[in-house]
């Protein structure tokens, strides 16, 4: 928001002040102004100049010799290059010894033998913005209105002796996206009374005999999307150019000044924050404006030309019978009003926010008046706004404005009352203010206030929608006491302090085992292509996917059920780049839900993923390369849950779940005293998926951390060094192909109890000589208690025991 400081003065006394005293006090108290622009970028020496004549030049035909009266005593001669210069206009003329921007000095000069004594000037050599006026005086000479008084000083009749400051404001402050909130913050600062204009000054002695009512009616059908809309008729209206003064104004805020009729709604918009817009009434059929919700795929051809494919979430100003306008975006081309309008529906209205700003974004069509409207306007302001720029189109257009307000409301607005104490705001601040410090600074904020005591009701102006809470208002007391008033104190209080709750702990201790142990970590995105689930389930093949609403892409429009396809893009991704041994990991969370069409929001389960492809050593003088198999990611898996000393025992079954090789794959379960669930698979890629993605053999694991994090251990328990020696045992058995060894290990820990330390399986063979459904495990016990030194003849006999065990369990033979 550009805040101009002379037309800030005509509401606020800010004499005695600066416009950086006042940028320094407004970033101070919370509203950070980024720079303040002084408008006159170096003029000196011009007036209003009056064209007497204008004869073309003896000896160059793009000059012209004009003679013009500055208000001295003699007229000067002056050369001018300008195609639009011509007798009887008002122009700048910057007289001899004048100074314009750049260091430009105006010196008595000859221009091919033609003395000229001074420069009519254009708004670019005047340091203007030239882009803010009418294309057709961009490349010319700037001229002045008809009425203005020769001889006046330039920086006078433009304004130009003008500071503006550009203020940086935050989403919640859009009271000062105007003329009067900016007033009134500064007169809160200076502790000044704000002056407002008077709204309806121009519109009683303008008043026609017509009742507004009888020839235009007000409709809202989106009551959600409009609480209040409100329009005055204006007859007898003559389009032309707004005063001088408004049109300085308008530029200082970095608006292009238009027309009378344009320049007043703008003017009126930038003074109140009330966006307003002006119909040309004769071409609305009946005078009637209905505020509905578009139909999907209307059209509206808008005032820049631009046919516009309507959708149904946005709202519309209709007649009736077609769209006129995009509410609080742009007008219509069909209800524009041009040179031959003379009757005028003014309108002011509540649209809602949220509706506005997503209309301006799909459509692309950002402006003044949908800024205001996206950050919500004063409700208060809709008919005050309404009255000014009615007054002011009376007074500078000519117009009668029809008796009478036509308006429709859906909502009424409700005043916002907060209850505050004195104690409760030096709680908060650690200051000693009173209770008649606090009642002057509502004073100052112009916020009407009950006390009792030390207790206030304080009734919060419509103006200022950001104060909702008690926390608002000690912020206000705070920014106008001042931030550098308060004095530091030091925390008192229970204070807590930071750390990792378990499970963070844990995923930080997985991380860097898996880290330390060769895998890099991948960090993937949480959404994925609905193939992808098809492809690749994972864990919860029941889960149903949940589509996003609004996504980047195709490749990122479904919420992911498992971690590895993604993995799986990273192998292929580094295999096509010659990267062929890849291992990686990844913590992250997966949605599971069941509902086809949502009512809850999904789960969100967080899981481990590993995967391992390529070799696990390369060729070496010390050993030849192999591939890693099924073992290395088992053997990665067990080293973490050996790490983080997990609580329960940790078996395998075999799978065959979907995407998963069918006889290299294992569900992972856990045993603990609630009984025994599946907590993850790992095992070998399917070769159809393997081939599909172009990849080696690919081995993959997919476990529930949060299992993992509620059973791991993460304080570290030593165990003091064996003082007895142990003895050892070995055995070879030859069972049934289809009997497990995880069921073998698992009978002689039971049968051995606590007087086994360790079992190892060391070898696993299969042949011939065996018999087709016969293979041979070799197991490798070791037998120690802490407490005493074992006798052979104790161990035998225990040892037997496993044997006779294994034995009668699983009809194993000793192999001999």
């Amino acid at each position: 928001m550009k805040v101009s400081y002379q037309w800030l003065s005509q509401y606020v006394d800010v004499s005695g002040y600066t416009a950086a005293e006042l940028a320094e006090k407004l970033t101070r108290s919370g509203i950070e102004v980024d720079f303040v622009e002084d408008r006159n970028k170096g003029v000196e020496g011009v007036y209003v100049g009056y064209v007497k004549t204008r004869e073309k030049h003896p000896d160059a035909d793009k000059l012209s010799v004009c003679t013009v009266d500055v208000g001295q005593a003699e007229d000067l001669q002056i050369v001018c290059g300008a195609k639009n210069v011509d007798a009887g206009q008002k122009v700048p003329v910057a007289i001899v010894g004048a100074k314009l921007p750049d260091g430009l000095n105006i010196k008595r000069a000859k221009l091919r033998g033609v003395e000229s004594q001074g420069m009519i000037c254009s708004a670019k050599e005047l340091g203007l913005n030239d882009k803010l006026l009418p294309k057709e005086i961009q490349e010319g000479i700037l001229v002045l209105p008809a009425d203005t008084k020769v001889g006046e000083p330039i920086l006078d009749v433009l304004a130009i002796s003008d500071h503006v400051m550009d203020l940086d404001l935050t989403p919640n402050r859009s009271d000062c996206l105007s003329m009067l909130g900016a007033a009134y913050e500064i007169g809160a600062i200076l502790g000044r009374p704000v002056k407002l204009p008077d709204s309806e000054q121009g519109i009683a002695g303008s008043a026609s005999a017509v009742q507004a009512a009888s020839r235009i009616s007000v409709e809202i059908t989106a009551e959600e999307q409009c609480s209040h809309y409100a329009a005055r008729l204006i007859e007898g209206v003559s389009i032309g150019t707004s005063p001088l003064w408004m049109q300085n104004r308008l530029m200082a805020a970095g608006i292009r000044p238009i027309n009378n009729i344009v320049d007043i709604t703008n003017y009126v918009m930038l003074e109140y924050g009330q966006p307003l817009h002006a119909f040309d009434a004769d071409k609305l059929s009946n005078g009637h404006i209905d505020v509905r919700m578009a139909k999907q795929g209307e059209k509206l051809i808008t005032l820049d030309g631009v046919e516009r494919t309507l959708e149904s979430h946005m709202l519309l100003i209709t007649d009736g019978t077609k769209p006129v306008a995009i509410a609080g975006v742009m007008g219509g081309e069909n209800s524009e009003v041009t040179e031959s309008t003379t009757r005028i529906l003014l309108e002011s209205a509540k649209f809602d926010g949220g509706t506005v700003r997503k209309t301006s974004r799909q459509l692309g069509l950002r402006s003044e008046a949908s800024l205001r409207f996206e950050k919500e306007v004063n409700p208060e302001a809709v008919l005050p706004a309404l009255n000014r720029a009615a007054s002011l189109i009376s007074e500078y257009a000519g117009g009668q404005v029809a008796v009478g307000t036509v308006e429709a409301t859906t909502q009424k607005h409700q005043p916002v009352k907060i209850d505050l104490s004195v104690g409760r705001i030096n709680d908060y601040l650690g200051t000693e203010l009173t209770a008649e410090q606090v009642k002057s600074i509502f004073d100052r904020l112009s916020f009407t206030s009950d006390a009792n005591g030390e207790l206030f009701t304080v009734h919060v102006p419509s103006r200022r929608g950001d104060i909702t809470r008690t926390v608002d208002l000690i912020e206000e007391v705070a920014r106008l006491y001042g931030y550098d008033n308060i004095p530091t104190t030091l925390m008192s209080g229970v204070t807590t302090p930071g750390a990792l709750n378990k499970e963070q702990t844990i995923r930080r201790l997985a991380r860097n085992l898996l880290t330390g142990s060769g895998l890099y970590e991948a960090i993937t995105y949480s959404f994925t292509h609905p193939q992808q689930i098809v492809d690749f389930p994972g864990a919860y093949k029941e889960a149903k996917p949940v589509a996003l609403a609004m996504p980047m892409s195709e490749d990122r429009s479904t919420l992911r059920t498992s971690l590895i396809p993604h993995l799986l893009d990273a192998a292929s991704y580094n295999r096509n780049r010659n990267t062929n041994d890849v291992a990686v990991f990844e913590i992250g969370k997966v949605f599971v839900t069941e509902e086809a069409s949502l009512s809850h929001l999904p789960d969100e389960r967080l899981m481990l993923a590993i995967l391992l492809t390529g070799k696990r050593q390369e060729t070496h003088w010390a050993g030849k390369s192999r591939d890693v198999d099924f073992y290395d990611l088992k053997g990665a898996f067990e080293s973490l849950i050996s790490y983080l000393g997990l609580s329960g025992t940790v078996g395998y079954t075999v799978a065959q779940p979907e995407g998963f090789h069918p006889g290299r794959t294992a569900h992972i379960t856990l045993t603990t005293a609630e009984g025994t669930k599946v907590i993850g698979t790992l095992g070998q890629l399917h070769p159809t998926l393997q081939q599909q993605k172009d990849l080696a053999d690919t081995y993959v694991l997919e476990v529930e951390f949060t299992v993992l994090a509620e059973h791991a251990d993460e304080q570290i328990t030593y165990k003091q060094l064996p003082r007895y020696p142990s003895i050892g045992r070995d055995i070879a058995v030859v069972v049934n192909r289809e009997v497990q060894v995880g069921d073998l290990t698992a009978k002689v820990s039971e049968v051995a109890a606590e007087l086994l330390e360790s079992i190892q399986v060391f070898d696993i063979y299969t042949g011939d000589r065996l018999g087709a459904d016969k293979k041979s495990v070799a197991l490798s016990l070791v037998y120690r208690t802490p407490e005493r030194t074992l006798t052979d003849e104790e161990v035998s006999e225990l040892h037997a025991k496993v044997v006779d065990a294994l034995e009668k369990t699983f009809a194993a033979e000793l192999r001999k």
